[in-house]
Formats: structure tokens, sequence, C-alpha cells
């Protein structure tokens, strides 16, 4: 099977940089930003899914909710994966992407995986696809087995990483792992985290981005 490289930006780069990647290396796809989210008040991404689907993107969208861990919102519970699953769908409609187009709730802690965040992941699994959407969860892979068994609808987007500092990543050729590797379920897998690219149409010549590989192409895709 053929594995798909792709780019994880929290901020959005600007149409040049996307148009000199998708055309100078093998990424195909990107993680695309919702917002405002509870722990991502960005909207920069917002207006750009049409741009960047006709540069032959792959789109995978994020909503970065409640977290137990780091910055942001931190209230996972039921009450609010409810709230928040309702305003995914929002957010999906709103940013065109189509109905079935999967999108990804980011969990940003390892182990462990408590009650309350169960109940969160569930409810806005449930509310997600009542919505119209397919649902998936980017998280640890410490944590895959534990989010499959709680919601075994949605897809698994899993995260290893070798370190979190930044560093340089040479050429314009990204690995495409096999998702599989690390986590049975996974059917995406962030591999390498805070590696500085070199992008010519980058302010600087330089771009730090998160490195991921698929089964698909496009990771949102129904």
């Amino acid at each position: 099977m053929a594995f798909h490289a792709g780019v994880d930006v929290s901020a959005y780069p600007g149409d040049k940089v996307m148009k000199f990647l998708k055309q100078n290396t093998n990424l195909v796809w990107s993680g695309f930003y919702l917002g405002p989210a509870p722990s991502h008040k960005g909207t920069d991404w917002m207006t750009t899914r049409n741009t960047l689907v006709t540069m032959g993107w792959g789109l995978a969208p994020l909503y970065v909710g409640q977290q137990t861990v780091g910055p942001g919102s931190k209230h996972p519970d039921k009450a609010h994966g409810i709230a928040d699953g309702a305003d995914t769908v929002k957010l999906m409609k709103k940013s065109g992407f189509p109905p079935g187009s999967c999108v990804y709730l980011d969990l940003e802690n390892g182990l462990p995986f408590p009650a309350k965040e169960r109940d969160y992941v569930v409810a806005w699994v449930d509310n997600v696809e009542k919505g119209g959407f397919k649902a998936g969860v980017y998280c640890s892979h410490r944590l895959a087995d534990k989010v499959r068994a709680a919601a075994p609808s949605a897809r698994v987007w899993t995260f290893k990483v070798a370190t979190t500092k930044k560093h340089p990543f040479p050429g314009h050729h990204y690995p495409q792992k096999d998702p599989g590797s690390v986590s049975p379920h996974a059917v995406v897998l962030q591999h390498e985290q805070n590696c500085v690219i070199d992008v010519s149409a980058a302010p600087g010549g330089h771009l730090t981005v998160d490195l991921d590989s698929a089964v698909s192409a496009d990771p949102g895709a129904p």
C-alpha cells in the first residue's frame, strides 16, 4: 500500500507557500484548522478551502477542543462535548466542507484518559456524526486503543514523535510512513513535530511544520 505525505501548520502559511509546497515537494495533503475553537482562536484557515482544493491539496480538518494539558480551554466533559460537537458542525459548514467529510478532534494529552475526557470524546463524536459529518480523533499513540474503544466509529490520527524541539528537516521529499506501524487503528500518523523545512516562498526561506503520513491522499474525504 502507498502512503501519502502531509503537513500540519497551526497558522495558515499563505497561498504562495502552499502553492510552493504542492509544486515542489511530495506533500499531497494538509491539516486545516477550524476556528475559532475552544483551544484555537485563529480563523485564518477558514476561507482557504476552495483555494487549496483548486491547488490540488487533500485536507484534514482539525477542531482543537477541550484539553487536559497545555494551553487552551480545559473543560472536557459530556456537556462540552455536545456543545463543541455542534460548534464543529457549524464551522465545517461555514468553511465549505461537504456533508460526510471527516473532521478530527485534537487531543494533546497522553495517558491517562480520564472518564470525563472519554465522555467528552464520545459526546463530540456522536454530535458531529448526527450533524452529517464523519468524526475522527487526533491523539497520542498511547491513547489510540482507548479512543478506539470509546468511539469505534471515529477515524484515528495518532502522533508519535522522537522530539518536540525545533529541528531542521532537509530536502523536499518527506517520509511516507505506514500509520499502522504505530497503531493498528490509525489511518493518519504525525511522525515529526517542529520541523524547519526549506520553503523559498516563505519569509526567511523556512517554515516550521509538523509532518504526517496517511493511508489516503485526502484524509478528510468521506
